[in-house]
């Protein structure tokens, strides 16, 4: 595969490859089973497929879709030999991320017309929220952007010192107030300390409560009105970040913060740790919303841009 050697550096590849190893090994692992004693795709092999790819939670839907792909392809070349299946499968899998995702780039970019580049950064307590935020003002750091982080999540002590951590690690500026502040009055100051700094990236952290989800939409509302008094368009990204390990819970965690918020983008965080990695494929297709950002390790730079080539480069390898 030249193609991707020529775009990934083989460090981030390995990182990849590494992260999506549980994933991998799981699925083939069903998939062997599910093809064992079969010469050519049938109707069996269908079933078995399906049932593989829902339990490695690509999801219900978007499974129907995959079979009902490669059914066409079945009906079509009328003889698809069981030998066949990982390429087929591959080539409707990538398929499916290009209709639904951007996943073309390679690395760390904002446009460069926005300035500040307002993020606005979404989910619940547990998920990697605020170690995303750590991790993408690192990665924005290192291309030579001045960042600035926003501590809007104020129903916590923990976050805000926890932010405050990241903010220090990075040796980045945070705003922040006491804990039980007006999460809109801290993105206000945020927003005005980054202008006065000259910021190119600005990231406001905010709650997520999804139990009383009422009350965060009219928050992520009044936020969104207050930032726009310092900013006109912002935020120019509303980013939900989903814990990859929870596998069908994050699509119900997607699918409320959807109701609640415009996303615009979302980051799937903890592939390394689980055999979920199908996941992504599902939530990019059901919600038709972009996954910008993976997260395959605990160090600092294993947030990853989400390609969509290379992620199925290293699912299928």
């Amino acid at each position: 595969m030249s193609f991707f050697k020529k775009i990934f550096s083989k460090e981030k590849k390995e990182t990849l490859d590494k992260g999506l190893e549980k994933t991998k090994e799981s699925f083939f692992s069903k998939l062997s089973k599910a093809v064992a004693g079969k010469s050519k795709v049938d109707d069996d092999v269908l079933d078995n497929l399906e049932e593989v790819l829902v339990s490695s939670d690509v999801g219900v839907n978007t499974t129907l879709k995959i079979i009902e792909r490669i059914e066409e392809r079945v009906a079509k070349d009328k003889y698809l030999g069981t030998e066949e299946l990982n390429k087929i499968l591959r080539e409707e899998i990538a398929g499916l991320l290009s209709e639904t995702n951007i996943g073309d780039e390679t690395d760390f970019t904002i446009p460069e017309n926005k300035k500040p580049y307002v993020l606005m950064v979404v989910g619940v307590n547990g998920v990697g929220k605020t170690t995303t935020i750590g991790k993408l003002a690192s990665q924005f750091k290192k291309k030579g952007l001045k960042v600035v982080l926003g501590a809007a999540d104020t129903f916590r002590a923990a976050a805000i010192d926890q932010l405050q951590v990241w903010a220090d690690r990075v040796d980045v500026p945070i705003v922040r107030q006491e804990m039980g502040s007006d999460p809109a009055s801290v993105a206000f100051d945020t927003l005005q300390s980054g202008v006065n700094q000259g910021a190119d990236v600005i990231i406001i952290d905010t709650a997520g409560r999804l139990h009383n989800k009422v009350n965060l939409m009219n928050e992520l509302t009044k936020i969104k009105r207050v930032m726009q008094k310092v900013v006109g368009d912002a935020p120019h990204d509303v980013l939900l970040v989903l814990d990859g390990s929870t596998g069908q819970n994050a699509f119900e965690q997607a699918k409320q913060f959807t109701k609640a918020t415009e996303v615009t983008s979302l980051a799937v965080t903890k592939l390394d740790g689980t055999a979920k990695g199908g996941v992504v494929i599902g939530i990019s297709d059901q919600f038709q919303i972009p996954v910008k950002y993976i997260g395959v390790g605990e160090g600092i730079d294993d947030l990853q841009v989400f390609n969509k080539y290379e992620f199925v480069d290293s699912f299928f390898k």
